[in-house]
């Protein structure tokens, strides 16, 4: 094989591994429905594929995405968002027969078959809320944060205006 072409395709495979990296899956609950956060690299221009799914007594149950067919069970209940790195799944009317090991999963559409995924255990009565100053902290940028404690640094005498 020519150097230059299997230095190519070692860039292809890299790249592709490393656009649709899962870096972290997080769970909470908003009133009556379980919340799921797959944050995600997302260094490509390539279209992701994706699936949530549910493992429950050793039995996977998809309930949203892509690559496979979600349950009939779980297509009412599910609502999906997307952006640029982070997909969203909600899941209502979350009960302890929901509880199980979740799994996010991306692939990048019309690549070999190198997959992402993270897993998070579920239980119901372990859930945190997802409202309160942690996801103030993560969805709002750190100029705001500043000048939002401004008045506490302010008072704090570590500036003065």
């Amino acid at each position: 094989m020519n150097p230059t072409i299997g230095f190519a395709l070692l860039l292809t495979v890299l790249q592709v591994a490393r656009g649709q990296k899962v870096t972290s899956l997080t769970a909470c609950l908003v009133d009556q429905s379980l919340r799921l956060d797959c944050r995600h690299e997302n260094t490509t221009t390539s279209p992701i594929q994706y699936e949530f799914s549910l493992t429950r007594e050793k039995k996977k149950h998809v309930l949203y995405g892509t690559m496979g067919v979600p349950e009939h069970s779980y297509r009412s209940r599910t609502n999906f968002t997307s952006k640029y790195n982070i997909k969203v799944l909600y899941l209502s009317s979350f009960t302890t027969k929901d509880e199980g090991t979740y799994t996010c999963e991306l692939r990048l559409s019309g690549q070999p078959p190198i997959t992402s995924s993270k897993n998070v255990s579920v239980l119901r009565d372990k859930l945190v809320k997802c409202e309160g100053i942690s996801l103030l902290a993560q969805n709002t940028s750190g100029l705001l944060l500043l000048l939002l404690s401004l008045p506490l640094l302010q008072a704090m005498d570590f500036i003065s205006l």
